[in-house]
């Protein structure tokens, strides 16, 4: 059963609206750090400035659902848990625009031996959002569903670390990166790619416990 009523369509088509932001976004995000690491700077701030505006219009859907629920009266005993999903999704999308603009900004080198690693890690943390969306789509249309979109989130997260895991050991074990901090730097970058998928896990853990209160 769904857990909107026809009444509510106009609020439910916002959230799907709301959902596919996020999604574009973190598509974006990975097809803006693979233009990055090709040395392909203008399609990559094009991407930067898509990434802005998805983040700031997603802001306004996210506002507006807050007070469609709250003027209609809408789901009185899912209110909750809906806001809290949305609050949380909101986390994502902030973080890829954090992401793709410190790499904006701060440029790091990137040695051609860890490209595609990082290739392969931008790609893993948007999976495991793609998969946080349709656990989410699934929580409002196809309940029985969220909990195989969740298993995926989990298991994208787990292979993120991994590969995390592996650019950071090369690049402090290789003798290419002459300089300390030019390794600490790909280290910080590494680990803010990965937090995509930390944050996706995050959001999925919150998104089980509100399908275990609707289960019940």
């Amino acid at each position: 059963m769904k857990l909107f009523l026809s009444k509510t369509k106009e609020v439910e088509g916002e959230i799907e609206k709301f959902l596919e932001n996020i999604q574009r976004a973190g598509l974006l995000f990975e097809q803006a750090l693979k233009d990055y690491f090709n040395e392909r700077m203008e399609r990559f701030e094009d991407k930067c400035k898509e990434i802005d505006q998805l983040e700031h219009d997603s802001d306004e859907v996210r506002r507006d659902i807050k007070r469609k629920l709250y003027s209609y009266s809408l789901l009185p005993d899912s209110r909750g848990d809906v806001l809290g999903l949305i609050e949380n999704l909101d986390n994502v999308i902030d973080l890829t625009k954090k992401v793709v603009s410190h790499f904006s900004i701060e440029t790091p080198i990137i040695y051609p031996f860890l490209k595609d690693d990082f290739i392969e890690l931008a790609e893993t943390s948007v999976k495991a959002v793609c998969e946080l969306i349709g656990a989410s789509r699934a929580f409002f249309s196809e309940f029985s569903k969220v909990n195989d979109y969740l298993v995926k989130v989990f298991f994208w997260e787990h292979e993120a670390d991994k590969i995390e895991e592996q650019i950071k050991r090369k690049a402090f074990q290789s003798d290419q990166i002459e300089k300390f901090s030019r390794k600490v730097h790909i280290r910080y970058f590494a680990e803010r790619i990965s937090g995509l998928s930390d944050e996706a896990e995050s959001v999925g853990e919150r998104l089980s416990v509100y399908a275990i209160k609707r289960s019940i």
